[in-house]
């Protein structure tokens, strides 16, 4: 049985990991596609049972169908339809599996009439690499018949020398998905989830013109274990610079880095104006990390002397952020939240309103200094800034950026 005749679409996914078993679930809910084809270029465990237990349960999120229809819903399983071409079927879902290729130019898109394919394995990340380079490229999908390759994580140009080529680009949805040209565009990437969670924390700022005058910002991510850690401490790598990436993720917490600030220039070029910093804190547990945001203002103060920019202009910047554009993508919540409670929920980010904080001062420009840079005032200049702190959650695995991938699916597909 061939599940790609007819008119049907079926979206392909290459790789099973964390992320490519979660855009299947995603699926299996939504049903966006008629059908899934599954790369996973080679055989797992000992028959097809045991690779249907790796993606019926999961240590993160439960059961498939624990996740889909709650405890007290109907216990669904995938059934086998055909275990020499690997069909199988979930609740009338179809899901094909591809065992026969690791290099993306050897998948049988083509002959699955699979048009994107989401690329899961964090193996290809360099949309400059040519189709048939040694040990496989994202532009191999397209080689073998795919119409778009969508990557589940941020772009790394390995040539510096090398600039973004023209039919590629880095998109959050709900913040640039727009900028999409079908024409134009077939290698796309999601970004990563901190670069998803961020970008939708400042988006609502940079709208506002009391806010747009962003000063300076940083970040830290206090972020959940990923499968880049160590369970136990290992042997660092010839010329290793950094030691703490090898230290047990079970016992520590690890200060590590982000690319989140350089992908999030790619989504929002207004950044490359602030001087943003980025770094990562990696903790010991499995998801659900928090976005800390630090943000300088150039503000003004109200006839009472008061500054414009404060705790409750803030959270009602977001709130009006979470009922109009970004509805659905920023929640806005005054609960005393831990990250548990934020495990599997749908958003981008949700903003910790109860913690939101500003503090304002003034910048001391003093008439001589300002003389050595040619601009004359009659005195000591006091300008206001307003100092802030947001906080935003975001579940790193399937709530927030699963979440957002597939709706970037979704509209890549409809255009």
């Amino acid at each position: 049985m061939n599940i790609s005749t007819g008119s049907k679409n079926f979206i392909g996914i290459n790789g099973l990991g964390r992320i490519g078993k979660l855009v299947l679930w995603h699926e299996l809910i939504h049903r966006d596609f008629d059908g899934a084809i599954i790369n996973v270029g080679r055989e797992v465990g000992k028959n097809m049972e045991d690779l249907i237990h790796v993606m019926e349960t999961d240590s993160t999120y439960g059961s498939v169908s624990r996740f889909i229809h709650g405890v007290g819903g109907p216990q669904k399983h995938f059934s086998i339809l055909d275990r020499k071409n690997g069909l199988l079927e979930f609740d009338g879902f179809p899901v094909k599996i591809l065992r026969n290729y690791r290099n993306p130019a050897q998948i049988e898109w083509k002959e699955h009439a699979v048009r994107i394919v989401v690329d899961c394995t964090g193996r290809f990340t360099d949309p400059t690499a040519p189709a048939d380079k040694e040990g496989g490229s994202l532009r191999g999908h397209l080689e073998a018949g795919a119409e778009m390759v969508l990557l589940s994580a941020p772009f790394k140009i390995k040539d510096k020398a090398k600039k973004m080529p023209d039919d590629s680009i880095m998109m959050v949805y709900g913040i640039n998905h727009l900028d999409f040209n079908p024409e134009k565009h077939r290698i796309i990437s999601a970004a990563s989830c901190t670069t998803t969670g961020l970008a939708h924390m400042l988006w609502p700022l940079l709208q506002r013109e009391e806010t747009a005058q962003i000063l300076t910002a940083s970040m830290s991510t206090v972020h959940a274990a990923t499968n880049t850690q160590n369970v136990l401490d290992a042997l660092p790598k010839a010329a290793a610079t950094d030691l703490r990436k090898n230290r047990s993720v079970f016992n520590n917490i690890i200060l590590s880095t982000t690319g989140a600030a350089k992908a999030l220039e790619k989504i929002m070029p207004q950044i490359e104006e602030i001087g943003f910093m980025a770094d990562s804190v990696r903790i010991p547990t499995n998801t659900v990390s928090l976005i800390i945001l630090n943000v300088t203002f150039n503000t003004r103060m109200d006839k009472k002397s008061e500054p414009v920019i404060n705790k409750s202009f803030l959270n009602n910047v977001y709130i009006e952020a979470a009922t109009g554009q970004q509805k659905d993508l920023l929640v806005f919540s005054e609960k005393q939240s831990v990250s548990a409670d934020l495990m599997g929920f749908p958003a981008a980010v949700v903003i910790e309103g109860h913690e939101t904080h500003t503090r304002t001062g003034f910048i001391s420009l003093p008439e001589a200094a300002m003389a050595s840079l040619g601009v004359t005032v009659n005195k000591d200049l006091h300008l206001p800034v307003t100092h802030a702190k947001i906080f935003g959650w975001y579940d790193n695995e399937y709530g927030s950026y699963v979440t957002s991938l597939g709706k970037l699916v979704n509209h890549l597909d409809k255009h």
